[in-house]
This record gives structure tokens, sequence and C-alpha cells, in this order.
């Protein structure tokens, strides 16, 4: 206490702050947060489009695709002087936490940007930023460099009707490391959204490295966008035509255009002031109440009653496929990342707005309303139909830690589901070497024999079935669909330990596929993990190294002394590796490498699943073709 003093009292200035925590602004300083850069200078030129000043954006990716432009043609933001700080208010807007024209309604009636930090932060994380600014008949520049000006305001030239603002910024390796770059694939699905969101709005994409240039314009909207999401998701639509709503009348703004289809699960994609909030909020509240509402409310004026079925809100929303986009004046955004409303005013207005529109539609178009709800009891008759099967299993699991396990399930004897892990080994001969190498107090080890079900292509009562996938739920102990309780888990991280080649990826897919179905809270909440095993070992003099891949091999050879004769091993699977070997690379705590499963953009990860490993085959032999003239003939495993 004696040395505690003010002298020991730090104050951050400027956009310090966002330096030294930069997660707090943009939630990482992985991919999402590299990314999240990107989406903060896009939204502040949708802001433009929202409140009708802009109606094209372009967003060109650097080269190397580390770097990236923003340009849009809307009013361009001041460069005058502001009286009150002696600086340009464009200086102000990029370089001081919370300016900027949004927090009143006279500039934006609406916007994504409120908190007044987006433009600040991506300057202070930037290596380099460059704003050029057309108005006035003028062409203006400021070039900053990790969030401060590297010279004044600068009047470049005149310019003939041009106006906007365009930002090219680099994102600084010192916060996000040398490997990060912007996916292509991530870039063009959010920028094609925005352009459904915004009908009218012309979003350009343009890839320095290919050449690649694609504009998305979409006049249709959201019902475009709508059919687009149904088409893509492979589903019949169970109504010929959408219902949608566009009330523009009061506050909140709604869009909404929703179906039911013959999916097996909900799709619920929700905006807020153009911003896409994939963990829900008020707004989606409202929208969830809303359908079961008007969906009861639709058979109790038919007098439609089911015997001997209970229908669950769950039922009624099974097979949803829904884009609602609200417009808040004062939206209250959880966290800087904004990826969930929490305006408690906005539920109320959109239940009651969507409820009473939906209610009259079902009654206006009753054949239509008929068939959805037959839809909703069969999807009811099914899910009591598998919950009789997942409290079999459910039965068979251990009430207390060792009751009722899988057989060949070697068991940790922790009972703390903080401590314990569990891995899922391919091959019992595998298996065998894992048990071995484990540490028995706190890792269980699950053989498994052959390639899993694939449940993208099967019910709950088909993957409860099988031996393999049943084993499993038996061991993780929190049940599955309905029964499923993330507090009785008993096992905190589980391990995909597969052989490193292309069987073992195939094995890890069906599994992540079974998890993303059957388990998504496992995923969500940060539970499922991929082991990662050497192909390689690299004995060079008395040192040893262990490759994961070819790439990696050659980058521990390169690295080596030249005088160096290496010994190279590859191991055809986890069978072939030693127990000590496998407890040295891939169980040792301290030792082993290992990948977190997340799932970063909803929509992509849905789609990609189905695609790979759906009933049609069109999106796969579309996939080979693409990427077969790039495949390299020594390195296919055949």
């Amino acid at each position: 206490m004696a040395g505690y003093t003010s002298q020991e009292i730090t104050v951050l200035e400027g956009l310090e702050p966002v330096r030294q925590r930069p997660a707090m602004y943009i939630g990482d300083t992985a991919k999402n947060g590299y990314h999240h850069l990107l989406w903060e200078v896009v939204d502040n030129s949708v802001d433009e489009a929202i409140n009708g000043h802009a109606n094209t954006i372009e967003v060109h990716l650097d080269k190397d695709h580390r770097g990236a432009t923003v340009i849009d043609n809307g009013r361009g933001i001041p460069v005058d002087v502001h009286k009150k700080y002696k600086k340009s208010a464009l200086e102000l807007i990029l370089t001081t936490l919370h300016a900027g024209g949004k927090f009143g309604h006279k500039n934006y009636a609406v916007s994504g940007g409120l908190h007044g930090v987006g433009s600040s932060v991506v300057n202070a994380l930037s290596v380099e930023m460059t704003a050029d600014i057309f108005r006035d008949q003028q062409h203006y520049q400021q070039v900053y460099s990790r969030g401060k000006p590297k010279g004044k305001v600068k009047k470049i030239g005149a310019t003939r009707g041009k106006r906007g603002t365009t930002i090219h910024f680099r994102p600084d390796p010192e916060i996000f490391g040398k490997k990060l770059t912007y996916d292509v694939d991530v870039v063009k699905k959010r920028l094609e959204a925005k352009s459904y969101l915004h009908k009218g709005l012309k979003v350009v994409f343009k890839d320095e490295k290919s050449g690649e240039r694609i504009e998305f314009h979409h006049p249709g909207g959201i019902v475009e966008y709508l059919g687009h999401l149904v088409e893509e998701r492979g589903k019949r639509a169970i109504a010929p035509e959408a219902f949608v709503l566009d009330k523009d009348d009061d506050h909140p703004r709604i869009e909404l255009a929703l179906t039911w289809t013959e999916a097996p699960e909900e799709r619920l994609l929700t905006y807020a002031n153009g911003i896409p909030t994939g963990s829900g909020g008020t707004h989606e509240a409202g929208l969830k109440s809303a359908l079961n509402r008007a969906v009861r409310g639709f058979m109790k004026t038919k007098g439609i009653n089911p015997k001997g079925v209970t229908i669950s809100a769950e039922d009624i929303r099974e097979g949803v496929i829904a884009l609602l986009s609200v417009y808040v004046r004062d939206p209250q955004f959880q966290g800087q990342t904004k990826d969930r409303l929490n305006n408690p005013e906005v539920a109320s207005p959109v239940e009651t707005a969507i409820r009473n529109a939906l209610e009259h539609w079902l009654l206006d178009n009753s054949s239509v309303g008929e068939a959805i709800v037959a839809r909703i009891v069969t999807a009811a008759r099914a899910r009591e139909a598998s919950r009789a099967a997942i409290q079999q299993v459910k039965r068979k699991t251990a009430v207390s830690h060792r009751l009722n396990l899988p057989g060949k399930l070697a068991d940790c004897s922790s009972t703390s589901p903080e401590d314990s892990e569990l891995f899922l080994v391919e091959g019992d001969s595998a298996g065998g070497n894992a048990k071995r190498a484990r540490d028995r107090k706190t890792q269980a080890i699950l053989p498994l024999r052959g390639k899993v079900l694939n449940a993208e292509r099967a019910s709950a009562k088909q993957v409860l079935s099988n031996k393999e996938l049943s084993d499993i739920v038996s061991a993780l102990g929190c049940g599955m669909g309905k029964a499923f309780d993330v507090k009785k888990l008993r096992y905190g991280k589980i391990f995909l330990l597969m052989d490193a080649d292309s069987d073992g990826h195939h094995i890890a897919t069906l599994l992540l596929t079974f998890f993303y179905r059957m388990l998504p809270e496992l995923i969500r909440e940060g539970h499922i993990f991929l082991a990662l095993p050497p192909l390689f070992r690299i004995d060079a003099g008395k040192d040893t190294h262990w490759a994961l891949d070819e790439d990696d091999r050659d980058r521990i050879l390169a690295e080596l002394p030249g005088n160096v004769k290496p010994k190279i091993s590859r191991f055809k699977g986890l069978g072939e590796m030693n127990p000590d070997e496998l407890k040295e690379t891939t169980l040792d705590k301290k030792r082993r490498r290992a990948l977190r499963v997340v799932i970063d953009e909803e929509l992509l990860t849905d789609q990609t699943i189905n695609d790979l490993m759906g009933k049609d085959a069109a999106p796969r032999y579309e996939l080979i073709m693409e990427h077969a003239p790039k495949a390299e003939a020594e390195a296919l495993d055949v």
C-alpha cells in the first residue's frame, strides 16, 4: 500500500484506450475483429444511404487483402474548422472517441453508428488511413497513422460535381498480427445483404488481387432476399407467396418478409438500422411472440384444435425463414460490436404490428394458413416422437458420474466439468494409444468406429439410433433437442481427435455437422475443439519438431541450420504414434495445439454445411469443378 500513490495512476488520452484494449471496441483481434473494422466504415456509408444522401457504395480490397477502401457518393464528411476545438470536423471525427453527427436527429434521422466511436476506432487500429473528401466542389485529403494525423487537411484541388467520402485503411499488424487478411466470400456476403436490406442501394465489390468486380443491386429488397435464402436453403416453401410487412408510418419503422418451409429448423435474420443483430434482441423477441400469437389466433378463429398433440412456440417457428429489419431513432446496442438490440420499447410495437398483420393475412389466405398449421402439427408430432427417443437415451445417461456410460468410454476420475475433457478418437487402435497417453484424472477417451451418420440428412430419431452418435450423447450427459441442458454437460472441453488425412478430415466434418445440427449450443458456448495431431515428425540432431502439414513441414525445414540433415517421418494415422508421442503432441495441456470451433457467419456456416453434407450433390460438384484446376496431383489423398 505504501508504494501506491497518485504517480501510479495512468490516464489514457485520445485513442490510446483503443490500442491498449482493442477487444473492448471490436470484440477481438482475430478474424471477427479484423472484419469488424471494415463493417464500421461500410456502415457509416450505409447511414448516408439510409437517410437519402447516397445511393452507391464501393468496397475495394487491396491486392494483398490486408487493407480496404470504402467509397460512397454521400455528402462527404465536413472539413470546416470546429469553433470550440479548433480542428477540422474530419480530424475530430477520425481521432476522437464519441465525436460525430449522429447524436441528434438533425443530420441522421436513424443510423447504425450512434456511439461516435466507429471511425476513430478503425483509425486507431490502422497502421495507415487516408480520408479523401469530395464536397463543395473541392477535393480534401488527410492522412493518419495509428490514430494520429500526419498533417493537416489538404485541399487537393477542384472537382466537377463529385461528392462523397473515400476511406482507405490497413489494419495494424502490431494489433492483429501479420497473417490476417480479408475473406473475400465473407465480405461479398455481407455487402450483398446490405444491398437487399436497402432496396435501391447499389453496392460494388472489387478485388484488386483477382480483378473480380461484382455489382449488387436488388430493388426487390428483403422480399427478394427471402426468395434467395429459400432457394439457397433448398427446402420447399409451404406458401406460394411470402408474408410481407412494410410499416413506415411510425417509429420504429418495420420491414418483414417471412415464409414457412419444409426445413427442420427456423432461420430468423434480424437487423436494426441496417446492422445485423446475430444475437437477436427486443425486436426479435417481438417477432417470435407475434408469430406464436398470430398462428394461435388463426387456429382459434378457424376452430382448429389438433387432438393428441401439444403445439409449442418452437413448433410454430420450425421451418420459418424470416427477415426482420427495424429502424430505431436511438438504438441501444449491446457493446460496440452491435450484435444485439436492447431497446425495451421496441418489442411491443413490433409484436403488435406483426401479429395483427400476420393474423389477417392467414385469415385472408385460409388455405395457405391451414397448410401452414398442418406443417406445424407435423412438426409437433415429430418433436414428441423424437423426444421419446431422446428420453430413452437420457434414461441411459449417468445420473451419477459413472452410471450407464458407454462401454467403450475410458472415463476420467474428476467429477468437475470445468477440469474434465472428452476426446472423441478415430478408431480403436488410436483410442488404445490415447487411453495410455491421457491424464486419467481429467481426460476421458471415447473411441469411434468408422464414419458416423451424416446428421444433415438424418432426423433426431435416426441420429439417436446410430450407435456411435448415441454413445456420444450418453457420454456428454447433457441430452439433446428439447431435453438439452448444458448444466448437465460432463466435460468442459470436447476434442475431435482424428487422423491428419482426408479420411480423418471427413470424419471430423461429419462430427462437426452432428454438433452443429443437433447440439449447436455446445459450439456457441465454446465447448468444441479440433485437436491438431502432427502429420510429420522431423528429427534434427538432438531436436524434434512436429509439423501439422506439408506447409508447416516446409517452414520448419527452411528454419533449420544449413549443416543439419533432418530425418523426416510421416504418420499414416494416430495408431502409428506411440503413446508418448501422442501425449507430447496432442494430449499434454502445456504443449498440445488445438482449435476452438466457432461460428463466425451464421448464414454462411449454415449454407456451407448444407452444400457439403446435404442431399443435393450439385453444390459439391460446382465446388470440385471450381477448385480442380488449382489442385496439385501430388497432394491428393486417393
